[in-house]
């Protein structure tokens, strides 16, 4: 690996944790220890308020493309997102959960609002910095990146809470947003390449016209379809568990570490398949590997009785077909992009992906009360065939990038 494309994936990295610990503690962990310190789950559900920010992000994408408008443009917006979002973080490490818990949801997504933009600016970084070449394994360090920031997030962290407490480890989270900052501050960019004139003014209304850029819709309906074959069973993995008899800390070991970790391991993966090989091809390829995913775990609903290699088996499958996902996905939606507007659209298709999933998170919990597990995998498994088929008429390969790097 060339060293310059080493310090671009390193710093990439860092940036992708940055945003991705404090997440993951805040919207999994906070919730641990409100209910430790007996508070009500209505008062607990509020916490999911605090990802608003990143599903609407889209809105303000346009007035970060506009006014970063470059490399040097956007690390500005990151790196003062970033210093108002640790700030943020460690002002709420000096308020009591006790009495001031309604502050600190305000706050709380004040931070996210912040988080939210600091990804706006480093999605356009990203694709500003990289070479076509490069996406695939940048964009496996983003994928890695949230799934190693959840595996330190929603476990670690809560070890450190139980032996540091609450204003040391927020103040110990706020210095980590700041260190991981160290490499975008010392990233110089690539000499040599040609300066792009700066695209037309930017406005709110770019939003809507990505919507008609040839060939998107037919984008648009893969990115909404993608995940469907295995979301449903993410999100029922959990309570399956606990209804198999595992415990709280089986589960978390299993899901939120195990699960985790091959996450991490298979977008690193999925990064050098799709260097080596074809988007077209390696798209298929992932789809085809969820839908495995969907088909063991409905080959264990089938099961008598089931063995802990079964569940140790099934979830690496899940997670592993979720991190190779991500990656395709991350790296298509990066060749995608209208220039000077690469924030704005690249942020769009992923909020699409968001969405789509949460829609399909909601659904699944109502159609497995419906029709069990069993009908929910297969669900699942009927699904992930649709996607494997839709695949050939909804993506074609853009065989040039859209984007030039601005210096």
């Amino acid at each position: 690996m060339p060293k310059t494309s080493g310090v671009k994936y390193a710093t990439l990295l860092s940036l992708y944790l940055a945003q991705s610990i404090p997440m993951s503690f805040f919207s999994t962990v906070m919730p641990v220890i409100m209910r430790m310190e007996a508070y009500s789950l209505t008062d607990i559900g509020l916490i999911q308020l605090i990802k608003l920010p990143w599903i609407a992000k889209f809105l303000w994408a346009p007035v970060v493309d506009r006014t970063g408008a470059s490399i040097r443009g956007h690390k500005k917006w990151i790196i003062a997102s970033e210093i108002f979002y640790a700030v943020v973080i460690l002002g709420i490490g000096f308020l009591s959960l006790d009495v001031d818990f309604k502050l600190i949801v305000a706050l709380m997504l004040i931070a996210f609002i912040a988080s939210a933009t600091q990804d706006i600016a480093t999605d356009a970084f990203a694709i500003l910095i990289l070479k076509k070449e490069e996406r695939s394994i940048g964009n496996s360090m983003q994928s890695a990146g949230s799934f190693l920031g959840t595996l330190t997030g929603s476990g670690i962290l809560l070890i450190i809470y139980y032996y540091w407490g609450w204003q040391l480890l927020l103040t110990a989270l706020a210095g980590f947003v700041i260190i991981a900052l160290i490499p975008l501050m010392f990233y110089k960019g690539r000499n040599g390449i040609p300066k792009r004139v700066p695209a037309p003014k930017i406005t709110f209304f770019d939003i809507f016209t990505f919507f008609t850029q040839k060939g998107n819709p037919r984008r648009i309906a893969l990115l909404a379809i993608f995940y469907s074959g295995i979301i449903g069973i993410l999100t029922m993995l959990k309570p399956w568990l606990v209804d198999l008899g595992f415990n709280v800390k089986e589960i978390g070991i299993l899901s939120g570490i195990h699960g985790a970790a091959f996450g991490a391991a298979a977008a690193l993966l999925a990064g050098l398949i799709i260097k080596k090989g074809s988007k077209r091809k390696s798209i298929g390829i992932f789809a085809f590997i969820g839908l495995l995913a969907s088909t063991y775990f409905t080959y264990l609903t089938y099961l008598d009785n089931i063995e802990m290699y079964h569940i140790i088996i099934g979830i690496a499958m899940i997670w592993g077909a979720y991190g190779m996902s991500t990656v395709i996905i991350y790296t298509i939606s990066m060749d995608n992009v209208r220039p000077g507007r690469e924030g704005t659209d690249f942020t769009i298709q992923i909020v699409i992906t968001h969405l789509s999933s949460l829609i399909i998170a909601v659904s699944s919990g109502k159609i497995a009360d419906m029709i069990g597990y069993k009908g929910l995998f297969r669900a699942e498994f009927v699904v992930g065939i649709i996607v494997l088929t839709a695949i050939p008429y909804l993506y074609k390969e853009i065989s040039e990038s859209k984007t030039e790097e601005i210096e």
